[in-house]
């Protein structure tokens, strides 16, 4: 391929399509599609399409928007150069050390926990296990290289194959009609079953990985031969496609794992319980102890990578503190929130989610269209103030004070958790109203 090559060819694209597949997938997404079809029952098909939204949608999006901004700081500093330092930092610590690194230990030990002999203390067991995990991940994150490109190569199409010979089986039944009957849907799923799974979606994460996956997506464009600007963002268009049929079939598969077993786990709590119990039933002991084997070595890779790449962030923008220290800390911490249990962290990573995702669309959306909200530059801080605000004040009470009266409560879809939506609708008038004066004087 030449120097000045306008596009790649399809096995390039195919293979960069596949790089970001791999970026996005972890174990701990797995969990998340099977207890949605537990849990929604006769409304898992609309529950899912408002999963994929905000799982498989938005992050395809938020490649795409990164690139065309440059990189998640050039999007944020639209907004305020101080904004811009404290939401990145907060992006990395949600998908580093206050979320996704703690459920890696924690999804990696309730795989191995039907394996546990009966009577065991699964308190102290989970405890020797996190201390085991994060030991071993902060020794692999001093030398990541060859081991985790290892792992990665090994457990990526391992773990694939896992899903689909668990998938496999209930696709059958159900084309064959050999599902029991599903029951009703159940909290959160009883009303409104596709915003919920919209709101489910959140707990992905993936819209906050990929403002950090786009830059690194557009660079080995680059590095392929494709130097244009409007051949880079064909290919990122094209990878974010192919990254997002392969999640959206990872994705669906799972929830009609999850469906097919809607009568038979009514009452699971989460995913890994699910996706156990099914390949168990189809395989099982064997199947239990695979699927645990697996999921332990896809949790180590992701942990070190989380690790490495949060304490490298860090000890850039922090950097009289060493990466190694940032890395020893983020492990110990980590160790100490997984001990929690799953269950715990799924259920802090709601408002915390909460928080963050509203301000990631509206910056998303806004990169998507940002030469048009170029030129009315107040729209970016008025509109990302008034979402920021609304969504933390919310978040913050479903925290600390569920069922307490705030304002926002008062908005349309409220009742839903989208009444940002109004107000990001309310801050790009606003904040064009306030530009256009300035504009005018401009020219």
């Amino acid at each position: 391929m030449t120097g000045n090559a306008k596009a790649l060819s399809p096995k390039a694209t195919l293979m960069v399509g596949a790089t970001l597949f791999s970026m996005f997938f972890g174990a701990g997404n797995l969990i998340l599609p099977p207890l949605l079809g537990v849990q929604a029952g006769t409304a898992t098909l609309s529950a899912t399409i408002g999963f994929f939204i905000t799982g498989v949608g938005l992050p395809v999006l938020g490649i795409v928007a990164v690139a065309l901004a440059g990189t998640v700081r050039e999007l944020a500093d639209r907004v305020h150069p101080v904004f811009s330092r404290v939401f990145v930092a907060a992006v990395y610590l949600a998908i580093g050390p206050c979320l996704a690194i703690p459920r890696t230990s924690s999804t990696a030990f309730e795989m191995l926990a039907p394996l546990l002999p009966a009577g065991i203390s699964v308190e102290v067991v989970r405890l020797v296990f996190s201390v085991a995990f994060f030991a071993l991940s902060f020794a692999l994150a001093m030398h990541p290289g060859r081991l985790t490109r290892l792992l990665g190569r090994v457990t990526g199409p391992a773990l694939i194959l896992l899903i689909v010979g668990v998938v496999v089986p209930s696709l059958v039944s159900l084309a064959t009609g050999q599902v029991q009957a599903a029951p009703a849907p159940v909290a959160p799923y009883d009303t409104n079953a596709a915003v919920q799974g919209f709101l489910t979606g959140y707990q992905t994460m993936d819209l906050l990985a990929s403002l950090t996956f786009g830059l690194v997506i557009a660079t080995n464009i680059r590095n392929l031969g494709v130097t244009d600007t409007g051949g880079v963002m064909r290919e990122v268009c094209r990878a974010g496609v192919i990254a997002g049929v392969l999640m959206m079939a990872i994705y669906g598969g799972l929830a009609v794992v999850g469906f097919d077993l809607s009568a038979a786990l009514a009452g699971a709590t989460n995913g890994a319980e699910v996706i156990t119990a099914s390949a168990t039933m189809h395989y099982g002991t064997l199947g239990t102890a695979v699927v645990a084997a697996i999921f332990l070595l896809a949790c180590l890779n992701v942990c070190t990578g989380l690790i490495s790449c949060c304490g490298t962030y860090f000890a850039e923008e922090l950097p009289r503190v060493p990466y190694r220290v940032w890395a020893i800390g983020f492990a110990a911490f980590s160790c100490v929130i997984s001990n929690f249990g799953l269950d715990a962290i799924l259920a802090f990573s709601v408002p915390l989610l909460n928080a963050l995702y509203p301000v990631a669309i509206v910056l998303v959306i806004g990169g998507m269209a940002h030469r048009v909200l170029d030129a009315y530059p107040l729209t970016w801080p008025v509109t990302v103030g008034l979402v920021g605000v609304s969504s933390v004040v919310v978040s913050l009470r479903d925290a600390f004070a569920p069922g307490v009266w705030v304002i926002f409560d008062a908005l349309p879809f409220a009742d839903m958790g989208l009444g940002w939506v109004l107000l990001a609708v309310v801050g790009i008038v606003l904040g064009v109203c306030l530009s256009a004066p300035g504009k005018m004087r401009r020219r």
